[in-house]
């Protein structure tokens, strides 16, 4: 089934500590930004990709995307304040497609295999995200003191693509603009209107690339994937 892709990327990311938005640095030999537009370019069920960029690097961003031979990207918009605002600046430009997926620039390593099924998913219930088991055990404190140790058994970490049908994806944000709330991803404003959110099993690759430490977690993933 044939998707379009609103990929956020107009954040700082002043935690990378580069000095400049991090969808530009160099991950091996080409920029972050292009390795994550990239998956989506080569798959063909994606049929558009919108990028949602700082207003000041509009121009920057069509340039590496023209360089890059990225003929996917249909738009490259300016962003809003926040993440959220610049996710509603994206699906607002989208009128006919059924499924959009919503993904964070700075996750490169999503896999084709996974996008298909998340599209699938989404297509058949209305929404989809994408997440991992939790490895690690979970404790709730307060005050440098555990409260509890949480059953991590029901808990998921997720992850971006996160896939929906335009019309109730676009009602959650409509609403979050009308009644002024922010929501901590894009499933938890379609949660918040009551329409179910279904799960569908990601992979421990797809990272977001936050921090400098990431950078060297992603070179190993790039290593590994081509069997060094």
């Amino acid at each position: 089934m044939k998707y379009a892709v609103v990929i956020p990327a107009a954040g700082q990311g002043k935690r990378m500590g580069a000095g400049h938005n991090k969808q530009f640095l160099m991950l091996e030999d080409r920029p972050l930004i292009i390795h994550t537009v990239s998956v989506f370019e080569k798959d063909p069920n994606c049929a558009k990709i919108i990028v949602v960029a700082n207003p000041s690097e509009i121009t920057d961003m069509r340039v590496l995307f023209e360089k890059w031979n990225i003929k996917k990207v249909t738009n490259v918009l300016a962003g809003g304040k926040e993440r959220q605002d610049s996710v509603y600046e994206g699906l607002k430009v989208l009128t006919e497609d059924e499924i959009v997926l919503v993904h964070d620039g700075a996750r490169p390593f999503i896999e084709a295999s996974r996008l298909k099924d998340l599209v699938q998913k989404a297509s058949e219930t209305g929404a989809a995200v994408l997440g991992v088991r939790m490895k690690d055990t979970v404790k709730r404190a307060a005050g440098g003191l555990v409260i509890e140790t949480i059953d991590r058994s029901s808990l998921w970490a997720v992850q971006t693509p996160q896939a929906f049908r335009l019309p109730i994806v676009l009602e959650a944000y409509r609403r979050a603009e009308e009644q002024k709330i922010v929501g901590t991803d894009d499933t938890s404003l379609v949660e918040k209107m009551g329409h179910p959110v279904h799960i569908v099993e990601g992979g421990y690759d797809n990272i977001k690339l936050t921090t400098p430490e990431d950078m060297i977690t992603a070179i190993g993933i790039l290593q590994k994937r081509r069997g060094e």
